[in-house]
């Protein structure tokens, strides 16, 4: 019996490895920080610019509509910055797509036209969709305006053209027997016209935590291994919905070959700012900043929709833990 005790227990240990740390100042933002009236604050993008940490946040206003505020911090965890007044609006009767606001930002740097890509999700009576704006400064903001139609949104665009191309990942829901919510990937010459649209990622099903419902979360990430992908599944209990994490790897130069894809989530709601608020059981990041020196990642991500925290985890960890993972043919069956 004690032979048995003690292989179960090697086995526990071994069958999941903690990959990100939360600090104690979590939530680092929250609805009582803002210089303004708002509901709530969440789903963060981020970057560094000018040497700084930039939060692009999702603020929810109290008639339920969302815009985005810049939020500037020097070690991208206290003392922040945040503008007094919105920092990007929705522009309804110009893009009447954006008429119920506009939420979920992710920040791409795109070094060959040297401006910074927000990508976000535009939503109106039509239903959600992806819209694009290019900013230098993150003070002034051109809009490309929709790229694809409702219903559509989790975007973010990779970091340099591949194959002479630029791609986009998004997550449409697609209606009928053969549809759902998968993560999706198309090309563009100009960031305006979109097509050669592939599936991704699909989501499993049955009992799997990401079964029936995925989306992808922080613009992919370039790696000495491969594209690195952070996503979201979306697990549907009698108790509502869980939003957890999991990880994937692309290949470098052609993307739509899935390397590997993890099992298990990675990170899920587990403490009490992401088990409740305005939407329980939710951990939702829209970005991530990765330090070389220190090989460290830090994860931004809104919490149950009302507050904004940190997960922290080295890339080497992350890549190791994906070598170790199976390959999607044996795990992706639906």
């Amino acid at each position: 019996m004690k032979k048995i005790v003690e292989s179960l227990s090697k086995a526990d240990k071994n069958f999941y490895h903690e990959l990100f740390r939360r600090p104690q100042a979590n939530p680092i933002l929250s609805a009582a920080d803002w210089p303004y009236a708002v509901n709530s604050v969440f789903n963060p993008a981020a970057t560094v610019y000018q040497k700084k940490i930039l939060l692009l946040v999702r603020v929810e206003d109290r008639r339920g509509f969302s815009h985005l505020t810049k939020a500037i911090s020097l070690d991208g965890m206290r003392h922040w910055k945040i503008d007094p007044r919105p920092t990007f609006e929705s522009d309804a009767e110009h893009y009447p797509e954006e008429q119920w606001g506009i939420e979920d930002p992710r920040i791409t740097w795109l070094d060959e036209i040297k401006k910074y890509a927000v990508v976000y999700t535009a939503y109106s009576s039509s239903g959600p969709l992806v819209s694009i704006a290019l900013t230098e400064n993150f003070i002034n903001f051109e809009r490309i305006g929709a790229v694809t139609l409702p219903e559509d949104k989790d975007a973010s665009l990779f970091s340099r053209k591949i194959k002479g191309k630029w791609w986009l990942i998004h997550r449409p829901v697609i209606q009928g027997h053969n549809g759902g919510a998968h993560i999706w990937v198309s090309q563009s010459d100009d960031l305006i016209f979109w097509g050669k649209h592939k599936v991704l990622l699909s989501a499993r099903s049955g009992a799997w935590w990401d079964a029936n419902k995925i989306g992808a979360n922080t613009p992919p990430m370039e790696t000495e291994d491969g594209w690195l992908v952070l996503y979201h599944g979306v697990k549907i209990t009698a108790a509502g919905s869980i939003y957890r994490l999991g990880l994937a790897l692309l290949d470098i130069e052609n993307p739509l070959h899935v390397l590997r894809r993890s099992e298990e989530w990675i990170l899920g709601p587990e403490k009490k700012y992401e088990k409740e608020g305005d939407v329980d059981d939710v951990v939702f990041p829209c970005g991530w900043i990765y330090n070389a020196i220190t090989d460290e990642i830090r994860v931004y991500y809104g919490a149950a929709d009302t507050s904004i925290a940190v997960a922290i985890a080295k890339r080497k960890d992350l890549l190791n833990y994906l070598r170790n993972c199976p390959i999607p043919d044996k795990i992706d069956k639906r």
